[in-house]
């Protein structure tokens, strides 16, 4: 049987294009949302289609739908859930130009702890995962996802599920990320060497060096971020 190929369906569409709308400013936020029947007019799809579109936004963190008043536009960035983060993730042109930096800043705060736990709880399979590092093929593509994958691993084997979680809502845009920063060489060589002092590390199952190694590495990595042009 051939591949099939994912076809969107109206609800998905319609979402994304209300989606769209909301980051643009075209409905701001803490606006009232047109009538349903204008509403679903302007965005081209079935009334029916349109109430599962906004219950999935209003389930995300982006609309306030209450009975027998006006759909209200929430402001997302102090009403929103992991719902918004992971859409804006995705979505580069709206992010807004710290985007990124804010999210390095929740990584230096998150990495320490779950590399101190993934050590404490399995430093054997760190270590072993560790080892094939040093062969990694110089290029940003290559450590961008061998990075990933890294904290990927890090993020499993940490005694806290929600470490995992967390990081999954930003898998494609941390690629992108990856490959920007791993673009230039000395940065690859501090990661590189990030790499060989964790498997130490993993080796003598020292999870709380693991653990300031990682904060170091991460501050670092959020200063040559804000530096970069």
């Amino acid at each position: 049987m051939d591949q099939w190929n994912p076809v969107q369906r109206p609800a998905g569409i319609a979402e994304q294009r209300l989606l769209e709308a909301i980051l643009s400013g075209h409905f701001p936020a803490n606006t009232s949302l047109p009538g349903e029947r204008d509403l679903a007019a302007q965005v081209g799809v079935t009334r029916p289609t349109l109430r599962e579109a906004l219950q999935r936004l209003a389930r995300d963190g982006w609309l306030d739908i209450q009975h027998g008043k006006p759909t209200r536009v929430r402001d997302y960035w102090q009403e929103g859930n992991m719902g918004v983060l992971a859409v804006l993730a995705q979505m580069p042109g709206h992010q807004p130009p710290d985007f990124v930096a804010h999210l390095l800043e929740i990584r230096v705060l998150m990495a320490p702890a779950y590399t101190r736990q993934a050590v404490e709880q399995a430093s054997a399979e760190v270590a072993a995962f560790l080892s094939a590092y040093s062969e990694l093929a110089d290029t940003s593509s290559a450590f961008a996802r061998a990075d990933w994958e890294l904290h990927h691993l890090l993020t499993l084997r940490a005694a806290n599920p929600i470490f995992c979680l967390l990081l999954n809502s930003f898998q494609s845009l941390y690629q992108v990320m990856g490959e920007r920063y791993f673009a230039a060489a000395e940065n690859r060589d501090r990661s590189r060497a990030y790499y060989a002092r964790l498997l130490d590390c993993a080796k003598d199952g020292a999870a709380g060096d693991a653990e300031k190694l990682t904060r170091e590495v991460m501050e670092e990595s959020l200063a040559l971020w804000k530096k970069a042009p």
